[in-house]
């Protein structure tokens, strides 16, 4: 069906709307403090109320898709961001606005769960790497749309016109999907098809790939973070420089999920490429720490950056593809609700490592995560239930 490529843009087009939300509130912290008067820690706790919200709501709206179809999920839950936040610039007090913040970054969760499993239920297995890999592109492509317009129209018009431009864009995207998307045909709901996978052999697989997917969240965010501070702490170079090759590398990143997406696609498991991704992870972060202020250290930065983020679309279709087509909404919401508990830590602790040891000895600690994560990943129990699950949520 053509149509399905149509589905996935507009479920790219959802996940980059919210995230142009979730992600590019940190690039109105400077217009906050100026016009609004809050403290840089103050900004940061706002900042924070929406991904705290988003982490809450995950599974709960992965059971809603589960439950009443993506397409009503993805509608309901962008529209109600967009006018929540649109809301939200009329409370009085900064209370008030961090809670209608909190709310709205509920909401958008719903996108997650809901878009990532309509566009699996549309592709064949031989496709979905691809599918997947085109879809993890959402989030940079919307942290680029905030980057390039949040801090402008801020500083020309303000802190409200500014975020009300995610907001239109959120109920944009929510007409878009009613206008375009169906949700996908699934099987009947037999008393085996609808048993929880979280159950007997299902379940420790699951729950095995959920804890490698969470593992390797950890270098992608101590990559992401500290690589503009590295480089100009460490190498002298200007903050401007810093960030423009971290924008360009951010594209490289971007096409890897796409290979890796059709790599498994090739080889027809997801499991075997993840356990590789996650070891050239583990080896980029120690090439990293040993290179010291060499030129080695800033090019196993940029492979860091780019190997890092590949593995995202192999865990997320994995995930989907085991769970089945009546669990793959509550699955999909468990892999991300690990992902954010683990993303939010990573910055806080990996920052007082680096502070107290060092970059070299904080980034060999790093490394110890993907390598904890391709010991867990599943390959075999993929290998085993593949037989279970042949079409996953299609």
């Amino acid at each position: 069906m053509r149509r399905r490529w149509f589905i996935l843009a507009v479920g790219i087009t959802a996940q980059a709307t919210t995230a142009s939300f979730l992600y590019g509130l940190p690039f109105l912290i400077p217009e906050l403090q100026r016009t609004v008067g809050v403290s840089l820690a103050g900004a940061g706790l706002l900042v924070s109320a929406p991904l705290l919200g988003l982490l809450l709501a995950l599974i709960a709206w992965g059971a809603a898709a589960d439950r009443y179809g993506e397409r009503t999920v993805m509608a309901t839950g962008l529209a109600a961001t967009g006018g929540l936040l649109l809301a939200s610039l009329a409370l009085p007090g900064l209370v008030a606005f961090a809670a209608g913040l909190f709310v709205a970054g509920a909401c958008a969760a719903s996108v997650n769960a809901a878009s990532g499993r309509v566009v699996l239920g549309w592709f064949a297995a031989s496709e979905r790497g691809l599918a997947m890999g085109i879809r993890q592109t959402a989030q940079p492509i919307g942290v680029g749309i905030a980057a390039a317009t949040l801090p402008a129209i801020g500083h020309r018009f303000g802190f409200a016109p500014a975020l009300a431009l995610p907001a239109v864009l959120c109920l944009a995207a929510a007409l878009l999907v009613l206008l375009v998307v169906i949700d996908p045909p699934r099987p009947a709901a037999t008393a085996a098809a609808a048993a929880s996978p979280y159950r007997d052999e299902p379940a420790t697989t699951l729950m095995r790939l959920h804890s490698a997917s969470a593992l390797l969240v950890a270098p992608q965010f101590v990559a992401a973070t500290f690589a503009v501070t590295f480089l100009v702490s460490e190498h002298g170079w200007s903050p401007v420089a810093a960030g423009q090759l971290v924008a360009v590398v951010q594209v490289v990143g971007a096409a890897g999920r796409i290979g890796a997406g059709v790599w498994s696609d090739r080889v027809g498991n997801r499991m075997g490429p993840m356990r590789i991704v996650a070891l050239l992870a583990a080896a980029t972060m120690v090439l990293w720490g040993l290179g010291g202020s060499s030129w080695l250290s800033v090019a196993a930065l940029v492979a860091a950056l780019v190997v890092t983020v590949t593995d995202n679309g192999l865990g997320f279709t994995a995930t989907a593809e085991l769970a089945g087509p009546f669990w793959a909404g509550r699955a999909l919401g468990v892999q991300n609700t690990a992902q954010n508990i683990v993303g939010m830590a990573t910055a806080p602790v990996f920052g007082l490592l680096i502070t107290d040891q060092g970059y070299p000895a904080a980034l060999l600690i790093a490394a110890l995560f993907p390598l904890a994560g391709a010991a867990l990943t599943p390959v075999a129990g993929e290998r085993r239930l593949s037989v279970a699950y042949p079409s996953g949520g299609s």
